[in-house]
């Protein structure tokens, strides 16, 4: 016959077990995504100078920080904010990645802001990339302009295998699919609004095993017509560095954006708009 006090000791126990096989499972559905916010790289912009302390554009500049911080823009992942003229004109441009908006995209705007300050400290200008978002400050306002200069791409050094030939072609087909879906379906976290999430994201089967996974994205200050243009102009531009068959590679730049890898490492379930599959 068992206790009062042994009931509630196994009830205690199958709680807690319980609990255990859940943060497994949680900490197994991140691993499983490489959900990472990595510092990838950065730019001073030189050329516009230093602020001084205490000055116009420092105070300006913290204004700016604090209302993007506390504000509601990023439940949609994208802010913009710019204060003062002249000189002392502070433009601040945040671009959280299509399935990181909301605390994500808050949490990247802090790290960005302080690895930017840290690498950049006092300048006017720059521009920060982390895996989850881009982050640009700059005394000259650009939104809206398609900026080709500031971009770069990052590749594995490993190689596909003895196709490359085949896997490009399945590249260009999966690249093709969710351009369309990032041009034409609007962003579903956004309401009142038919502009299109300039997000998309998906996969394709090669062979039995594996699967590409791949994601495109343009800040949300660009038009259809010229995210389009961006994501095509380097496609052609950085080709040298992931055209050859590579097992991942990825492009960023300050307008627009895209990264394959034989891995997943987005929210299938958390994009803005639909998610490719084939």
């Amino acid at each position: 016959m068992y206790s009062l006090s042994s009931v509630s000791k196994h009830l205690i126990l199958v709680h807690i077990l319980a609990l255990v096989a859940t943060q497994l499972l949680l900490i197994r559905s991140v691993s499983s995504l490489n959900m990472t916010n990595s510092y990838l790289n950065h730019k001073c912009f030189v050329s516009q100078g230093k602020y001084k302390p205490g000055s116009a554009h420092e105070k300006s500049l913290e204004a700016i920080i604090h209302s993007i911080s506390v504000g509601e823009n990023v439940n949609s992942g994208y802010d913009m904010m710019s204060f003062g003229d002249g000189p002392d004109l502070v433009c601040v441009v945040l671009q959280c990645r299509g399935d990181s908006y909301g605390s994500k995209c808050r949490s990247c705007f802090a790290s960005a802001m302080a690895g930017l300050r840290r690498r950049c400290p006092r300048y006017k200008g720059g521009i920060i990339w982390f895996d989850q978002c881009l982050l640009e400050i700059s005394s000259i306002d650009n939104v809206g302009q398609l900026n080709y200069g500031d971009s770069f791409c990052m590749s594995n050094a490993k190689n596909v295998g003895d196709d490359p030939f085949s896997f490009i072609l399945k590249w260009d087909t999966l690249f093709d699919n969710i351009s369309r879906i990032a041009i034409t379906e609007k962003n579903k976290n956004l309401k009142d609004t038919n502009k299109p999430a300039l997000y998309g994201a998906g996969e394709k089967r090669l062979g039995t095993k594996k699967k590409m996974y791949e994601m495109v994205q343009c800040t949300d200050d660009l038009s259809v017509k010229a995210c389009e243009e961006c994501l095509v102009a380097n496609v052609l531009k950085f080709q040298n560095c992931w055209k050859s068959g590579k097992r991942g590679a990825r492009v960023l730049g300050r307008s627009c954006n895209f990264r394959y890898e034989l891995y997943p490492f987005v929210n299938a379930k958390t994009g803005p708009n639909s998610y490719f599959k084939s």
